[in-house]
């Protein structure tokens, strides 16, 4: 779920997702557009996995995607603060993700979620495939992904912070 541009690291999602398919069957659901998309389409042949993608383009609704889905991957160079991995998180699909910008303030490494440097492909497959390969680590992670989107980010507990950074901005 992204806007396919080249910080958001295409190759890497199809690298690791034909990784992850060398040793477990598995479908990638490509959900938003953007410059890259054509790349995508390209590597997606060379590694020859073109038959276990389905390019979805824009979406609005993007809870049903979600809500089907067993993994979340974001392998971007560089993230702000990381709003898809909150959503995936919030329904309750683990994100193996790069440790960048603000994805370490919103994914706890290894309770709910992984974080690897951008360019350690080998270790998100490797999360990928445990998080996909045991119910009991999979279940326990999302549970806990969950709750940190609740305890964390939730409306009561972030608009008093926005209310109390503008009320000292303007006062």
């Amino acid at each position: 779920m992204s806007n396919f541009r080249p910080v958001k690291r295409i190759d890497a999602v199809l690298e690791v997702f034909a990784r992850i398919n060398r040793r477990i069957p598995a479908r990638l659901l490509l959900v938003g557009d953007g410059p890259e998309m054509s790349t995508a389409q390209r590597l997606g042949k060379t590694l020859g996995v073109t038959d276990r993608m389905d390019v979805l383009g824009e979406q609005e609704a993007i809870i049903p995607l979600l809500s089907v889905s067993d993994l979340f991957l974001l392998p971007s160079a560089q993230e702000s603060f990381g709003l898809a991995a909150l959503e995936a998180m919030a329904c309750e699909v683990p994100v193996v993700a790069s440790a960048v910008g603000g994805l370490p303030e919103v994914i706890s490494h290894g309770t709910s979620g992984f974080l690897h440097p951008p360019e350690d492909l080998d270790g998100m497959t490797e999360s990928a495939v445990a998080l996909l390969t045991d119910e009991v680590r999979h279940r326990r992670t999302t549970a806990a992904a969950r709750e940190r989107v609740r305890t964390l980010f939730c409306t009561a507990r972030v608009v008093p912070m926005y209310e109390a950074y503008y009320r000292q901005v303007i006062g």
